[in-house]
């Protein structure tokens, strides 16, 4: 079965979609939600939770004598999170109508608006290469004696107040980058994935709808640091859930801010 035999595979949309307010309280659900979806899709769903976590066990050996470079690749990958989520998105669809979830045509969802989610993927793309490269550049500048320190440096000189410029520097920095990645992506490719959106009108939507619930855009942002830090804080086999309930949550989030689309009605001009 094809994404594009899903009941809501709809024809590009020209109208700008409509974004709603919602409460901090939606959160919980978002969550619930994002379980739910984790526990119906089962295996399928905990194939793209492995995914990340052999991706950050990977960056761990390849970086291991590098962490000048590897917080900034870790942390960068995860800017990639919205679009290498796009297959739980769409076994979030297929539960939505009904359907079984099945991982092969989640593996292919990006097909169904190829063009304007490759021009998104690459924007994300470049953004988490000029975060590693700040990275790379912020640690030489503290680490002078070595370019790239031991983990044991990085955690003294941050939690021991050794090097406080650094933590400030270091964390504004990628504060700077996860919060552009996070205005601009929130519901952007849901939105692309479910109604074909261009990549320009998605990423303002994501917007607006980030200035329009300030509030519980960030708390949700919180939320998702907090489920991607258990990951990390478990050697990376917490992901193997956390990132599931994230990416399933997210599809939720989107059902919630962007309001459905009404089909337009030929036969109303009967009367």
């Amino acid at each position: 079965m094809s994404n594009d035999a899903l009941p809501n595979a709809q024809p590009p949309q020209n109208s700008f979609p409509i974004i709603r307010q919602v409460k901090p309280s939606n959160i919980l659900s978002w969550v619930k939600a994002g379980m739910q979806d984790t526990r119906k899709a089962g295996l399928a769903s905990l194939f793209y939770g492995a995914f990340f976590a052999v991706a950050g066990w990977v960056m761990k050996m390849v970086f291991d004598e590098a962490y000048g470079l590897f917080p900034g690749l870790a942390t960068g990958f995860l800017l990639l999170g919205p679009f290498l989520a796009m297959g739980l998105y769409d076994l979030s669809r297929q539960l939505e109508h009904g359907q079984p979830a099945k991982l092969i045509p989640s593996l292919t969802a990006w097909r169904t608006n190829m063009l304007n989610v490759g021009i998104f993927a690459g924007v994300l793309g470049v953004i988490l290469l000029i975060w590693a490269r700040a990275s790379l550049i912020i640690f030489a500048l503290y680490f002078q004696d070595s370019v790239f320190p031991s983990l044991n440096e990085v955690i003294l000189s941050v939690f021991t107040f050794n090097q406080p410029v650094f933590g400030m520097v270091y964390f504004a920095v990628g504060g700077f980058f996860a919060a552009l990645v996070f205005a601009i992506s929130v519901v952007a490719i849901p939105l692309m994935t479910d109604r074909k959106t261009d990549a320009i009108t998605a990423a303002i939507a994501s917007i607006i709808a980030c200035t329009k619930n300030p509030l519980t855009m960030l708390l949700w942002g919180a939320c998702i640091v907090l489920l991607v830090a258990i990951g990390f804080a478990t050697y990376f086999v917490g992901l193997v859930i956390t990132m599931p309930i994230v990416g399933h949550a997210t599809w939720h989030v989107y059902r919630d801010i962007v309001a459905v689309e009404s089909q337009p009605n030929s036969a109303q001009s009967d009367a």
